[in-house]
């Protein structure tokens, strides 16, 4: 199963990029040997739109023509079911067991996501009540892929 996470907005040259690279890499690492093939980063600019509706439409019509057909799609939003890291973990595994064969993370732009993306989505998860910046969703979502791995495969880097 791949997974794909795509994202509204660019995380520039520093701490946020160099973190959410170093939780891909330990997920590279550790993610073929459960059968997860890869973990591919998608950054779509910002919509320049004067309305947040266009905006939304614009985002959407990008983030749409980068999932790919079969896909389990995930919304990061935060109206979003906050589930702990062992079940956000069965999530994976469930849908890589069923032979899903790509896992799609959509972190939206500040105005969200649009309400036909959100019709798609399998699972929309919040990260707490807290709104986060982008760039801090994005690390902590590359964290919990990266930790979702340590449980399935049974790493101690899980501890609850």
């Amino acid at each position: 199963m791949r997974i794909v996470v795509i994202a509204i907005g660019r995380l520039k040259q520093g701490p946020e990029r160099e973190l959410a690279e170093r939780y891909r890499e330990r997920f590279d690492d550790i993610g073929r040997k459960l059968g997860f093939r890869s973990l591919e980063i998608h950054e779509i600019p910002e919509s320049r739109a004067r309305d947040a509706a266009a905006r939304m439409a614009d985002e959407a019509a990008a983030i749409s023509a980068l999932i790919p057909d079969k896909s389990s799609i995930i919304a990061l939003d935060e109206r979003g079911e906050t589930i702990d890291s062992a079940t956000f973990a069965r999530h994976l595994g469930r849908w890589r067991d069923e032979s899903v064969p790509t896992a799609v993370f959509l972190i939206g732009g500040a105005d969200g996501l649009s309400p036909e993306l959100r019709r798609k989505v399998k699972l929309s998860v919040a990260f707490g009540k807290a709104t986060w910046p982008h760039q801090m969703v994005r690390v902590m979502l590359l964290e919990q892929i990266y930790r979702a791995a340590t449980i399935l495969s049974g790493h101690p880097y899980h501890r609850p």
